[in-house]
């Protein structure tokens, strides 16, 4: 497993922090998971998704249904990638999003932890 990049976006005070991993194994994002959750444990939200070869899976990790982890796992299959866990940590910031915002935001996340590995 390898850190491939982070990123940060503000939006109405909620924090998304992004992080894009290489994984080989199913196990490897167990232990990235675990790991996350302790270093954010005051996070609201901590969806993901991933992609090893035939093995997807996505999270809303309790945000409304298909608002966080579908639009990153939709960054993944639009940029063909594989062996790849997109998550983004997220802190609550006071205000409702409500869906089409907040589904944006995990898209926007998602789009950019990728746009800047070189």
């Amino acid at each position: 497993m390898k850190l491939i990049n982070t990123y940060t976006l503000e939006v109405k005070k909620s924090k998304f922090i992004s992080y894009y991993y290489e994984v080989k194994n199913k196990n490897e994002i167990d232990i990235i998971l675990k790991n996350i959750q302790k270093e954010h444990k005051k996070a609201r939200h901590i969806p993901y998704a991933y992609k090893i070869d035939n093995i997807v899976k996505k999270s809303d990790d309790k945000e409304p249904s298909n608002t966080a982890g579908t639009p990153i796992y939709n960054i993944i299959i639009q940029n063909n990638l594989n062996n790849v866990l997109i998550l983004v940590v997220r802190y609550f910031g006071g205000t409702l999003l409500g869906a089409g915002l907040l589904t944006r935001s995990y898209l926007n996340s998602a789009k950019e932890v990728i746009k800047k590995v070189d």
